[in-house]
């Protein structure tokens, strides 16, 4: 005998009406079905003849041959096993199949012939209403869900035995009627922008962008509250229209991540990938193409945290989205098409080594040489950002230098201020600054000639006895001059200075 039934599956993020033809035929004892099932689909037969025992209805040993229509189409949804049940009672002449006109049936099977919640249902019962079916069967579970769509009756069923008898007469079903739960109140926002204390040249940027849909990239210091501002952006946008509530809805639904009470979504998506995702992960894909994360996204916010480290590909992918609103995925099954108007807000930091960060937030930089750091940073801060914006590791710093990977680091942090000049000139060399500037001092200040040839003398970094050695003198001799105990001769005062590289002014 022959019966037909109606069940749904997704392809993309709408619903697909499945018919549901079964056939029972003498013959050997089979169960076939046919039409693109894939492996969920294939076993569902298993669930449905245990289903139907346990339900008390006894089963006829024949050929039984099921067809899912259309054909061409891969079936994914665990959800076609209580349509192919249904399709399988009215072959068998236990039910009517003029009961189950216009109706269309969604649920999993378990063993024992309960119903059990599936994913998806809202575009599936989109598309039932479209199709002009008035009524559809779900699992309790589902049924808040399927109760956001108007014009059609939703029957929430607990077993499939509760089904059979409800069709059959034996007891009465009732349409659902929708559950409020806390849930469908009014958001509140456990992550609130009016919670951020000071930021305020950032809170502006995220304001403006809020108000035009603008994406963001913020870069800034580790700790300085770029993640927890953009955690913070949902709480400024507009409110969801029920239009776009039931878009995100719908989407939410197709990837098995609605809340538990099944209603429609208020609060605007906020997603944040790591950045270990695929690029199929990230726009959606596979055999039968789901949605990634951009349609996850869709009205909402994503934000890819550690820009930087996100693959090469998986960034080129978003100019699609980002200019398009919408991302085609093309596989061999199907092409469809995603909808995904975002905004992006991206966080980074201006280099992967946190080492760097300690320059004062005071800092003033010269724009004619990227590798100065605020003159305000101490002298082994200074060597150390120099280095590391140089990509040089300590021990490839001290090859180039030709000296120890203790010495650098003694002298990167502070154990040894001062060094050879030949040794601090070659350093200053490989990281592109002066050697006045590796040495700290900032500038030699306009007091007496005793106090100049003093700093003059720290500026590169001479000991006293090495200062001494250079004009073959006792250092004690030079160290009264340096304190102005002594006469220095001008020969020796010259050329001291031009070694210093310090010239002599009235005032000296």
């Amino acid at each position: 005998m022959y019966a037909k039934t109606y069940g749904a599956t997704t392809m993309g993020v709408d619903g697909l009406l499945i018919t549901v033809e079964v056939d029972c035929a003498n013959g050997l004892p089979a169960f076939d079905i046919v039409g693109l099932p894939d492996t969920a689909v294939r076993e569902s037969k298993e669930r449905v003849r245990t289903a139907i025992k346990n339900a008390g209805i006894a089963l006829k040993q024949e050929k039984v041959t099921i067809n899912l229509a259309p054909a061409d189409v891969r079936k994914d949804s665990s959800g076609l096993d209580l349509p192919i049940a249904m399709g399988l009672l009215a072959a068998y002449g236990i039910v009517a199949e003029e009961r189950m006109e216009h109706a269309l049936f969604a649920a999993e099977l378990s063993l024992e012939g309960k119903l059990r919640s599936i994913r998806g249902i809202l575009p599936m019962t989109v598309n039932a209403r479209q199709m002009g079916f008035r009524k559809i069967f779900v699992a309790s579970g589902n049924a808040n869900e399927a109760l956001l769509v108007d014009g059609i009756e939703v029957y929430a069923v607990d077993t499939l035995s509760e089904l059979v008898d409800g069709l059959l007469g034996k007891q009465l079903l009732r349409p659902a009627e929708p559950v409020m739960t806390a849930e469908d109140e009014r958001p509140e926002f456990t992550d609130d922008f009016a919670d951020v204390q000071g930021q305020f040249l950032a809170k502006r940027a995220l304001e403006i962008a809020a108000a035009g849909g603008h994406n963001v990239l913020m870069a800034g210091v580790p700790g300085s509250g770029k993640t927890m501002l953009a955690r913070r952006m949902s709480s400024i946008l507009p409110e969801l229209t029920r239009e776009e509530a039931l878009e995100v809805t719908k989407i939410y639904s197709i990837a098995g991540m609605l809340p538990q009470h099944g209603g429609l979504m208020k609060q605007r998506p906020f997603r944040s990938p790591h950045h270990t995702i695929s690029t199929t992960a990230m726009i959606g894909g596979g055999s039968i193409p789901r949605p990634g994360e951009v349609t996850l996204s869709h009205h909402g916010i994503l934000f890819l945290d550690e820009l930087p480290e996100f693959g090469k590909t998986t960034l080129e992918v978003l100019r699609e989205p980002l200019e398009d609103r919408k991302i085609t995925v093309s596989r061999v099954n199907a092409t469809l098409t995603f909808p995904s108007s975002i905004i992006l807000i991206c966080s980074m930091n201006p280099c992967p080594c946190m080492e760097q960060y300690e320059i004062s937030s005071t800092a003033t930089y010269d724009p004619q040489n990227p590798y100065l750091p605020a003159l305000d940073d101490s002298i082994a801060t200074r060597m150390r950002n120099a280095r590391i914006r140089r990509n040089l590791t300590t021990k490839q710093f001290a090859e180039l230098a030709e000296t120890s990977t203790v010495t650098v680091s003694e002298f990167e942090n502070g154990h040894r201020m001062q060094a050879r000049y030949p040794l601090l000139k070659r350093m200053a060399a490989i990281l592109h600054v002066s050697p006045v500037w590796l040495a700290g001092f900032d500038a030699l200040p306009d007091t007496t000639l005793v106090e100049k040839i003093h700093k003059a003398r720290m500026y590169r970094l001479y000991t006293l006895t090495e200062a001494a050695n250079f004009f073959h003198v006792d250092p004690k001799t030079f160290g009264a001059w340096e304190h102005g105990r002594g006469v220095i001769k001008k020969e020796y005062l010259d050329a001291w200075l031009n070694v210093l590289n310090v010239s002599v002014k009235p005032g000296w």
